[in-house]
């Protein structure tokens, strides 16, 4: 499996429209495209803005497929545009990739 860990830096007062675009959309709109969704965070101090998700993959190739169709989604984009007419939900996203450790086995 591979890991996708995204860190948001959310635009200061615009969380909760993220959180309600995710809740009410996105996390579908990923399901559509085989990206499953392991968890969600936000920073225990709310004045950092910050978002933590984790996406969970086959492996590389089936994340740039399925991430690439997810981003080309009519839906997707439909619902972007309506989410951001006021600007952007976030100022940028941290990407960081990983997979398990050898010693460390999920049940």
């Amino acid at each position: 499996m591979l890991y996708e860990l995204r860190i948001y830096q959310v635009v200061p007062g615009r969380m909760q429209a993220i959180l309600n675009r995710f809740r009410d959309d996105t996390i579908r709109i990923f399901a559509k495209h085989d990206i499953k969704v392991t968890n969600f965070w936000v920073d225990v101090d709310e004045s950092k803005d910050r978002l933590y998700y984790v996406l969970e993959h086959l492996d590389a190739a089936s994340r740039e497929r399925n991430f690439q169709a997810f981003l080309e989604d009519s839906e997707w984009l439909e619902l972007k545009d309506r989410t951001e007419q006021n600007g952007p939900l976030h100022e940028k996203i941290d990407i960081v990739y990983m997979k398990n450790a050898p010693f460390f086995q999920m049940d």
